[in-house]
């Protein structure tokens, strides 16, 4: 089933006319913004942090002026002469090749160091990212959706044994859940609707999380949307400012995103995406909210200052996928050798 989906979606961008590129595994950029990043180092910086301070106590007068500031790590000595970790996205990079080429897409490892341990989240996984220059909220939505469609049509036809053993073992709704979702248009709210939905459903359903405008929706909250109130995959978009990265263009009411989800039955968030900054002022403006080091997103922010075009895109983790698909329980299964906070091994 992984090899399957892995061939449909070379098979649906090639016939929507992409082209597939390839973005740096080693990167100096958090495209996410949260820090939650692997750092690639050929320093062992806690042996050296040790070797220095011994150094210091066995050296009664040495030169203050030559010390590094304490706590810090002398990056210029590291094999890239500065800080490198390994990508979170591909988007920054496939911003670049859209402004040229139009549609493209990357399908390649992303890594993340949450130390989460939800049956939703790995360390490692597979992502794939399409960016669309000339494209708007509008468009990357249809662009999901049909993504989405196409891969359960590909499953169907083409793992129909695979589908009828995770139905018979794990998940008797695994090949009706497939079928729903390749014939039936998904639903489209705003943030703002579906969280008036949730409220209004407090008095029949005791969220753990408490629902109110401002927040980042739960898996619970995105379940009870795609399994009780519409029964079927929701988009949600046009989220708050405040729970989205820095790149997402900013509405015109100065609170919202163009930002939209995909949400699944069984899984929750399938697809993330949005319409990207595309005016300089307010994209610089956002990198300095968010506190990232500028320096680090100037070749980003030249991508503005030289001219640009509206642009879009999204992306799918091919796991999550996967979870929806089989009807598993838990992320860790549909990959052969998971990553997460205390495991890797192999």
């Amino acid at each position: 089933m992984r090899s399957e989906l892995t061939f449909a979606t070379h098979s649906f961008f090639r016939e929507m006319g992409f082209v597939c590129v390839h973005t740096p595994i080693i990167t100096t950029d958090d495209c996410e913004g949260a820090g939650e990043m692997f750092q690639v180092t050929t320093l062992f910086s806690q042996a050296q942090k040790a070797d220095r301070d011994l150094r210091l106590k066995l050296a009664p007068h040495h030169d203050a002026d030559d010390e590094e500031e304490e706590g810090t790590v002398g990056f210029e000595s590291d094999f890239f002469r500065r800080q490198a970790f390994l990508t979170v996205s591909g988007q920054l990079q496939a911003e670049a090749y859209a402004c040229a080429l139009s549609g493209v897409y990357t399908f390649g490892p992303t890594f993340r160091a949450e130390n989460s341990h939800t049956s939703r989240h790995l360390a490692e996984f597979l992502m794939v990212e399409p960016e669309i220059a000339f494209a708007n909220l509008q468009d990357i939505m249809n662009y999901a959706e049909s993504y989405v469609q196409y891969l359960c049509k590909w499953l169907l036809e083409h793992c129909m044994e695979d589908m009828e053993f995770m139905a018979k073992t794990h998940d008797k709704a695994a090949i009706e859940r497939l079928e729903l979702v390749s014939s039936t248009p998904f639903e489209r709210v705003s943030y703002t609707k579906a969280v008036e939905i949730l409220m209004g459903s407090a008095g029949s359903k005791k969220f753990q999380t408490k629902v109110e405008w401002g927040i980042d929706l739960a898996s619970e909250h995105e379940r009870y949307l795609t399994e009780v109130i519409f029964k079927k995959p929701v988009i949600v978009y046009n989220y708050p400012r405040g729970i989205k990265a820095f790149y997402m263009r900013l509405n015109d009411d100065q609170k919202t995103v163009a930002a939209m989800d995909v949400l699944v039955p069984k899984v929750g968030e399938l697809i993330g995406g949005s319409q990207r900054e595309e005016r300089f002022g307010i994209l610089k403006q956002r990198i300095l909210e968010a506190g990232l080091p500028m320096a680090s997103y100037e070749f980003y922010l030249d991508l503005r200052r030289y001219g640009s075009v509206k642009h879009s895109g999204f992306g799918l983790g091919l796991e999550r996928m996967l979870l929806f698909a089989t009807g598993l329980d838990n992320i860790r299964d549909v990959i052969p050798f998971p990553r997460y906070p205390g495991k890797a091994d192999l």
